[in-house]
């Protein structure tokens, strides 16, 4: 017989299909709020689960979850949502997707550094609204990103992507991290250990923060004072990094140029502090949705899920 695999949400068809054929899979669908206690009651029998960001599991509910359940699956890196304590306390194994949304990610933090240093965001919308009077010499001008310095706040796969397409528009790059990079991984990017020079350095910063307690509102008040004036900041990290009282009173008064974000503390809630300024894009948390890499991303999980189940430690096994 086949293992019973349940499925939060709606996949990409490739990894549907693969799913339905390797499993006896059951597609819960739940494209809105996770429902926890229906994904709880679907799991009895089951050998397998493959869930999203989206779908919080707390140590209440894993201390729930059915003996019969031996690994669960992340469509994601990040694994904040899932209490991982609780989780190897009650043996159960916990495969994400690394390195496979690095690229694409890296890419849309990329977009929103472009899209918030040329002003496309404003420039967009007064095309549509019919409100364009024409070209002029210092009409909407923007900055360019050519001969600017990129901090990276974290350079781990995503970081070290981003820096190499920086490096193609002509920018420096610098990064913070808890430690240095071995030379072959910095690509010429330079390490700055200090986090005041950092801060102070960066023409652009781009925060590709894990979440959590050690994480939340690091981009402070204090942070934000050190930054150039007319600096840039992006997040394709999580929402939760910055601190978005301070962030948009700094928009507001100047201080900052711009920001472009993709991700929010209380998704799918923006605050509404960003609602009424012009100087920032706001993107429904895209960063790896291309067709492409959500399609690898299914199938790595499923990868991990089939290497759990045969007996096997598979490489992306984090717990």
């Amino acid at each position: 017989m086949k293992p019973g695999l349940i499925i939060s949400r709606v996949l990409p068809a490739p990894v549907e299909a693969r799913a339905a054929e390797g499993f006896a899979a059951r597609f819960l669908a739940q494209d809105g709020a996770f429902d926890a206690a229906a994904f709880l009651a679907a799991l009895d029998g089951a050998a397998a689960a493959l869930i999203t960001p989206a779908d919080r599991l707390d140590a209440a509910a894993i201390a729930r979850i059915p003996a019969t359940l031996r690994v669960l699956a992340t469509f994601s890196v990040g694994t904040d949502h899932i209490d991982l304590d609780a989780a190897k306390s009650r043996g159960l194994a916990v495969v994400n997707t690394p390195d496979v949304l690095s690229f694409a990610t890296a890419e849309l933090a990329l977009t929103l550094m472009l899209a918030a240093a040329r002003r496309a965001g404003e420039g967009e919308r007064i095309v549509r609204a019919r409100a364009w009077p024409g070209w002029t010499p210092t009409y909407l001008l923007g900055t360019s990103l050519q001969g600017k310095t990129l901090g990276i706040l974290g350079m781990g796969r995503i970081g070290q992507a981003l820096a190499r397409m920086a490096q193609g528009l002509s920018m420096r790059v610098v990064y913070h991290n808890r430690r240095r990079l071995p030379p072959e991984q910095e690509g010429g990017a330079a390490f700055i250990a200090d986090e005041a020079d950092f801060l102070a350095a960066a023409d652009v910063l781009s925060i590709h923060l894990p979440g959590g307690a050690a994480t939340l509102h690091w981009l402070n008040a204090a942070r934000i004072a050190r930054l150039k004036p007319g600096a840039i900041v992006v997040n394709t990290g999580r929402g939760t990094t910055i601190d978005d009282e301070a962030l948009a009173a700094s928009l507001a008064s100047g201080h900052l140029g711009a920001a472009g974000l993709d991700v929010f503390p209380a998704e799918p809630a923006v605050p509404e502090v960003y609602l009424g300024l012009e100087n920032v894009v706001l993107l429904p948390h895209l960063g790896s949705a291309t067709r492409e890499t959500r399609t690898a991303m299914g199938m790595l999980a499923l990868d991990g899920i089939e290497e759990v189940l045969a007996g096997r430690s598979p490489a992306n096994l984090v717990a």
